[in-house]
């Protein structure tokens, strides 16, 4: 029989009487895909954490590669050959993507000359492994969310890890770039190394996993092979209840034009001659591989990057837009990508991250209100289902789909007429995905115009009245809700200038 590369058993772990994990056994196997799935809050990050050694268990048993581990710590799992990839890179933003790789990489020693040359040429090979072509004199900073990912990917493969742990890997990956994850995971494999792999996109683990182990509530609800289960089982043992319609989208009058940008352009930003008009109550989806710009728009429309050229009008009237100050004023509301980075604030209680976009309502004369400010947050907390002890508990406390509400909440709370969503339901389970969707739909019922960007292609087709198609930092197509599908979506997206 082949020896197991991790074997954990009846793991247990509280936090401050607060009970994470109760009895969870979980195994990896040479060269399987195991995926590790569960809501939000159901103990993978927790069970993960233990395998890396960043927490230790309570109780239970847990060996690496074949070697009991009493002890664990971060050095020692990572000389057992366990390497994590997380959905938040763990990266050094101001070293260079070859310096971040060497980190990793080569051990300390005293007084030794830099072979430079060799790194960048090894942190090139490295990438070019990962499936992706980035410099290796670029820092960190400046690279996108998938790019980070990609090179803490080509750092597991320099480390030539055992057990190699993916959160959330394609959380913000194009179908593209999916495909060619799929195919170094294949490699990896290949090499008789195993993968734990995490993600809330069911319909992408039937393309990758061999096994699939699901969480609830802490608890190890089962293991099975991949045939032996189909999606609507799967969400049945992750939720343990009915989940509404994935993509509950309705019909709802479009009204007047609330936002139209003529030929607007942002060197900065790096978008140009962008066209475009949403109008109150409809769901503008804007798709694109990462890299097409469609961040960067958002940032220009929202004066993070303003405009150098071309025309903004809101409601028929012309806008100058220098700052995210003057958005606001004009009624447009910005939930960005990386919500723990720019969304919220974890370590302010959600009162306060609900008022933070709308200080002025509730410190009118440069005092906060704090009846007035408890009484928002818990007007939206009810109108948004987040799921909370009360409104005074921290963000960082909450999972990731009710951090999003949070994020939703804080703009709405400015009353906005025009409200540009960065990946709304980027890393968040099943349920909360459905969630936020109704919320969505909700929100352009009331006369909202809403711009939802989406790396998913299945929901910016769920969900839009309209798709707009960006390549190289401008719109290279648009389609309807009836004609619009993922082929001809992604044919604009390929298409070469």
């Amino acid at each position: 029989m082949t020896e197991l590369l991790l074997e954990a058993t009846g793991i247990a772990k509280s936090f401050e009487g607060v009970r994470a994990l109760r009895g969870v056994s979980f195994e990896l196997r040479p060269g399987e895909v195991h995926a590790l799935i569960g809501e939000n809050g159901a103990g993978k990050s927790t069970l993960i954490k233990i395998v890396t050694g960043a927490v230790t268990a309570d109780s239970g048993t847990l060996r690496i590669a074949g070697k009991s581990v009493y002890h664990n710590d971060p050095a020692t799992a990572k000389s057992l050959g366990v390497a994590a990839i997380y959905q938040q890179p763990a990266l050094f933003p101001h070293l260079t993507v070859a310096e971040n790789i060497a980190f990793a990489m080569e051990s300390a020693g005293s007084w030794r000359k830099v072979n430079w040359k060799e790194r960048r040429w090894k942190a090139k090979e490295l990438i070019a492994l990962a499936g992706a072509a980035i410099d290796p004199d670029r820092f960190v900073s400046s690279l996108s969310m998938p790019e980070q990912q990609i090179v803490e990917i080509a750092k597991a493969i320099g480390l030539k890890a055992k057990v190699v742990i993916m959160d959330e890997p394609t959380s913000s990956l194009t179908e593209t770039e999916v495909a060619s994850l799929f195919r170094v995971i294949e490699s990896l494999k290949s090499e008789g190394a195993g993968i734990v792999y995490i993600s809330h996109r069911l319909e992408e683990i039937p393309q990758i996993a061999d096994r699939i182990t699901v969480l609830r509530d802490g608890e190890t609800v089962g293991t099975c092979g991949i045939l032996e289960v189909d999606r609507a089982g799967l969400i049945a043992m992750m939720v343990g209840r009915e989940v509404a319609n994935v993509y509950p989208k309705r019909e709802v009058a479009i009204g007047e034009i609330a936002l139209e940008l003529r030929c607007v352009g942002s060197r900065e930003a790096g978008v140009r001659d962008i066209s475009l008009n949403v109008r109150k109550g409809e769901i503008l989806g804007i798709a694109g591989l990462v890299g097409s710009g469609r961040t960067q728009l958002a940032e220009t429309v929202f004066g993070l990057t303003p405009a150098d050229s071309g025309e903004i009008l809101i409601h028929g009237e012309p806008a100058v837009i220098a700052s995210p100050s003057d958005a606001i004023a004009h009624g447009i509301g910005y939930v960005p990508e990386d919500r723990r980075q720019h969304g919220v604030v974890l370590e302010l209680p959600i009162a306060a991250n609900i008022s933070l976009s709308s200080l002025s309502l509730i410190a009118p004369h440069g005092l906060i209100d704090s009846q007035a400010e408890q009484a928002q947050a818990e007007r939206y907390a009810e109108q948004l289902h987040v799921k909370a002890p009360s409104v005074d508990v921290p963000v960082g406390t909450l999972s990731g789909g009710n951090q999003q509400k949070v994020a939703v909440a804080r703009w709405l709370a400015t009353n906005p007429k025009v409200l540009i969503l960065d990946e709304p339901t980027q890393g968040v389970d099943v349920g909360s995905k459905s969630e936020i969707h109704a919320i969505v739909t909700d929100l352009a019922e009331s006369g909202i115009a809403v711009i939802m960007i989406s790396s998913e292609l299945p929901e910016v087709l769920g969900m839009s009245d309209r798709i707009l198609v960006m390549r190289g930092g401008t719109i290279v197509g648009e389609l309807s809700r009836a004609e619009a599908t993922q082929e001809k979506i992604l044919a604009l997206a390929l298409e070469h200038n």
